[in-house]
């Protein structure tokens, strides 16, 4: 037995979020369709057990004018299980009277699409603003003493906010990295709400202006902007990035960073907020941040200076000390792994030996990008031969030379494997599979319809001469016999 109002008020509610939750997770809500010129129209959108983190602009309502938008969000506990809801909702005010149509139009939630097939408004006469009339439409207005009606007052709230475009160096040497981010922060103090505005087509129109054009980029390919609490300066902040990239330079000097506009929705409150009533209206605010250089440094004499990769880096092998017999194949990997421009990394130079034995290897990379740097590895896969009994130092077989810009030097990374091989010479062997096989492919590689014409040629000129020759003869014999 339901024994006072607030048990009465709990049970309705029970069923009426028992019905809710069979529903779709997104719901487009249209108000009435029929108004005063002195009411407002409502266009609802509530999203189940998920936050609204981004929307599209809602349609244009021919003889409306939109009034804002509010945001609110309910927690609901149903059967022992915990569901939510948010709702956003824009406000349209009417111009005039008469009759008018809201079209079918498209809302993207979260980046998904959801439609709606419109309605047909009519806007009448104003409605009634007595106290009764006010009461009936607002059952809050004899608590604040006035009609939810009346069109609210806005103001913009101070805020503690910003947009920065930083580098973690401002000097770096040709081909080192340096890693961009694009960020927008809110102090823990901030009270004046914001949103994010078509963040990718303000993202597009700035990478055309902060991109280096002679540089090699590595973006970190962030698709989802998410809060990260930091501390600047001992105060706390909420940052969210919208684009991170490490650039290589290619050649010396400076690297420009403009300053660069970012535009965000910041909303007014009103002065003198009501339940039902549109207490938040959208506005824009555009911040910029601070220009940047970036100095880049010629690489130190070298005779390998245009050539040779820059980062951190070390050499991982598959393989240390192994036993093989002559003539038999073996694989060896040689791997640069660290940080830098793993992309760039070229192979190893190879020192030639006499018994030695290999061919252009099978290359494979990782590249990782994260906590505002690139690094990976890069492996050069190689299937090598030794012909002659004996160790071999792979070390005298293969270097690769990089430069580290920590030391400010060049370094070489040799391989540490030496093998050990046995059995009889295959020197010889190799040789003369060498010189086969270059005839081989020499027969392989000719046309045979090209040599068959030219032997026939020389075969039909041969049996002509021979012709001649015969019936010369017959004609001495014929003679000699008269």
């Amino acid at each position: 037995m339901i024994k006072t109002l607030a048990q009465f008020i709990f049970v309705c509610g029970l069923f009426l979020f028992s019905g809710l939750a069979t529903a779709q997770d997104v719901q487009i809500e249209l108000g009435p369709a029929e108004i005063g010129l002195n009411e407002t129209f409502t266009i609802k959108v509530t999203i189940s057990n998920e936050k609204i983190k981004s929307y599209d602009q809602f349609p244009e309502i021919p003889s409306f004018q939109k009034q804002g938008i509010s945001q609110s969000s309910s927690m609901n506990l149903i059967n022992g299980q915990m569901s939510s809801s948010n709702s956003i909702i824009q406000y349209y005010k009417p111009s005039r009277k008469g009759e008018f149509t809201l079209p079918s139009f498209e809302l993207t939630i979260n980046g998904q699409a959801y439609s709606s097939n419109g309605k047909k408004l009519t806007v009448g006469d104003a409605a009634s603003t007595n106290r009764g009339a006010g009461s009936a439409n607002d059952p809050f207005a004899d608590f604040f003493g006035r009609s939810a009606m009346e069109d609210p007052e806005y103001v913009e709230l101070e805020d503690d906010a910003f947009f920065s475009v930083s580098v973690d160096k401002e000097e770096v040497y040709q081909g080192e990295g340096f890693d961009l981010s694009l960020a927008f922060y809110m102090s823990e103090s901030n009270q004046a709400p914001f949103n994010f505005h078509e963040p990718g087509r303000q993202l597009d129109e700035i990478l055309k202006k902060i991109k280096p054009t002679n540089a090699w980029e590595e973006n970190f390919n962030i698709s989802n902007i998410d809060p990260e609490q930091v501390t600047i300066n001992g105060k706390r902040w909420t940052k969210f990035k919208v684009y991170e990239a490490t650039f290589f330079p290619f050649s010396e000097g400076e690297i420009n960073i403009p300053r660069i506009p970012w535009e965000m929705i910041k909303y007014k409150i009103a002065k003198n907020p009501t339940f039902f009533g549109a207490n938040r209206q959208e506005d824009f605010k555009t911040f910029y941040s601070s220009p940047k250089t970036i100095k880049v440094k010629p690489l130190p004499p070298h005779p390998l200076k245009n050539e040779v990769s820059v980062g951190q880096f070390q050499i991982r092998e598959n393989i240390k000390n192994i036993e093989v017999e002559t003539g038999q194949g073996f694989d060896y990997n040689f791997g640069i792994s660290g940080v830098g421009n793993i992309n760039a990394i070229s192979a190893p130079k190879r020192i030639p030996t006499a018994n030695l034995n290999t061919y252009d290897p099978n290359v494979r990379q990782q590249i990782n990008r994260g906590y505002g740097r690139v690094s990976g590895i890069k492996e050069f896969n190689y299937y090598i031969t030794i012909n002659e009994a004996g160790e071999v130092d792979l070390g005298k077989n293969f270097e690769w030379v990089y430069f580290d810009p920590e030391r400010a030097v060049y370094d070489t990374l040799r391989p540490q494997a030496k093998i050990t091989v046995t059995g009889e010479s295959k020197v010889n062997q190799a040789i003369s599979s060498q010189r086969l096989g270059g005839l081989y492919d020499r027969i392989s590689a000719e046309d045979n319809r090209f040599l068959n014409e030219k032997y026939k040629y020389y075969f039909t000129v041969a049996i002509n001469v021979l012709l001649l020759i015969a019936v010369a003869l017959l004609a001495v014999l014929i003679i000699r016999k008269r």
